[in-house]
């Protein structure tokens, strides 16, 4: 095997996904171990010295297999070349990465696509030569395994069969900078795999209650958890959140985790936390029903952020409020028709009982702003089918009448690839009933908005955004970073935002 003469950053990836992954590194002076797979990259014109000095040594194979292969170097671009001659390689992986500067979004992405391509290949050790992903070559080595690793998780708890682990060898000029890069990024992954993890799992193993038992674990990392029972939520008069979790054996539950790395006034996420949504008597029919356990996205997500923070000792202060309920049929549930009382004093006629997260949210955007006073507050939750419909599943609809902070969100999901776009507040009038202050859905105008603006009557005067991720919460198939099931939606975009905002 040809030796490297760079530092070597070494990435495990392990198998497991029924617990957040852990990261296993090693650094040594030289990539002297054997490996079965060399990564190379290359431009559309530019060949890097690396490359080059490969090519040499396989007297031009390389080359000649690009040519073959109608090999442009264009961005995402992949050419394998088996067996190559007189290296101990089995193969080589050539990667293309156009001639212009690579985003931190494309590298992450590239990282993804690099992981998808081995991953069927009978490939344990993969060599990367990471020269050639631009200047400044620690973060972008730093990304490339961050997006390999989010590419890499399965939920694989109901499988016999594991996902087996790969190593990752980076050949970078200083090992040292690389894993300075990549650790804030792994404590990220820690938080994508936790919302992954738990919008993954069955409703019948993740009830409100066991929600809470998880929030519980981020103690160790010095969260301050509290849970709402159903007896503690009527006290406070959260009827909403109380009423959405009737009908279920557990009941409701208000999580609220908060990480308090700063003495500033805290930014508040409130999560929507429906472990199942049966749509209560407005019972859903459509064969989407057996996705329903992914309706607690929102508050996974708000959770995932609390653990990403909390790993990396962020400078912040941020609270993660979650509305937790299971949306089922009994005799104890809610029925249309019905007026329930949230927190905010406000009554709302329940005219469909599958219009639920909304009402969980009521409670949970009360308590954060009451009991927290924060300076920002942004929910997150799989609302609307409307916003589905809207802008499909590649982006996730924000509103807000705070222009600054819609720029803001929206930039720092540029950065991750979790895309935002805007959609307009209104309709009010369309909430109006005859019997009680609101209804909790709108006689006719978009759905995504009267949703929204039923939402707006609980932020009161604090400055917020409302994000619905319905469609990016459940991947039906893998693409980029993100593979198939629990995409963890929205930890990359918040975490990316507050820190970047804190600074």
């Amino acid at each position: 095997m040809l030796k490297l003469t760079k530092t070597a950053l070494a990435i495990a990836m392990l198998a497991s996904a029924s617990v957040s992954y852990a990261e296993n590194f090693s650094f040594k002076t030289s990539v002297d171990a054997e490996s079965d797979t060399l990564v190379l990259f290359h431009g559309k014109d530019v060949a890097n010295d690396t490359f080059t000095a490969f090519d040499k040594k396989t007297n031009g194979q390389l080359t000649k297999a690009m040519k073959a292969g109608e090999f442009e170097g264009k961005y995402a671009q992949f050419v394998t070349v088996l067996a190559p001659t007189n290296l101990d390689y089995q193969r080589v992986v050539i990667v293309g990465v156009d001639d212009n500067a690579l985003t931190k979004d494309k590298i992450t992405k590239l990282g993804g696509n690099l992981s998808a391509q081995l991953e069927h290949d009978n490939v344990n050790t993969i060599t990367v030569a990471a020269d050639g992903l631009g200047q400044n070559n620690a973060q972008a080595t730093a990304l490339l395994a961050h997006g390999i690793n989010l590419r890499s998780y399965r939920f694989d708890k109901y499988h016999k069969e594991k996902r087996q682990t790969k190593s990752f060898l980076f050949d970078v000029d200083n090992g040292q900078q690389s894993q300075e890069a990549y650790t804030p990024l792994s404590h990220i992954e820690s938080g994508v795999f936790l919302a992954r993890d738990l919008t993954s799992e069955t409703a019948t193993e993740l009830t409100p209650v066991d929600f809470a038992k998880t929030a519980k674990t981020l103690k160790k990392l010095g969260v301050k958890i509290k849970v709402l029972s159903p007896k503690e939520l009527k006290k406070l008069g959260m009827g909403a959140l109380e009423g959405v979790g009737r009908g279920s054996t557990s009941g409701s539950r208000l999580v609220v985790a908060h990480y308090e790395g700063s003495k500033d006034a805290p930014i508040a996420i409130a999560g929507k936390g429906i472990t199942f949504d049966s749509g209560g008597y407005n019972i859903k029919t459509h064969s989407s029903i057996a996705h329903m356990k992914v309706d607690m996205a929102g508050a996974a997500a708000a959770l995932g952020t609390i653990k990403a923070l909390a790993l990396g000792k962020a400078k912040v202060n941020v609270v993660a409020v979650m509305g937790m309920a299971a949306n089922m049929v009994s005799e104890k549930s809610v029925a249309p028709g019905d007026v329930l009382t949230t927190a905010e004093g406000l009554t709302v006629e329940i005219t469909n009982t599958d219009a639920e997260g909304r009402l969980v949210l009521s409670d949970a955007m009360w308590y954060a702003r009451t009991k927290y006073k924060p300076q920002i507050l942004v929910d997150v939750a799989t609302l609307t089918g409307s916003k589905v419909r809207a802008v499909g599943n590649e982006y996730a609809a924000i509103f807000s009448e705070d222009d600054q902070l819609v720029q803001e969100l929206t930039f720092a999901g540029k950065q991750v690839n979790e895309n935002l776009w805007r959609l307009p507040l209104g309709y009010k009038d369309k909430l109006k009933s005859n019997i009680a202050d609101l209804r909790n859905t709108g006689t006719g105008g978009p759905g995504a908005t009267t949703a929204a603006s039923f939402l707006q009557h609980f932020a009161g005067d604090v400055r917020w955004a409302h994000l619905d991720i319905a469609g990016n919460a459940l991947a039906d198939s893998s693409k980029g970073e993100v593979p198939k099931g629990g995409t963890g939606y929205g930890v990359r975009l918040l975490t990316e935002w507050i820190l970047t905002n804190a600074k």
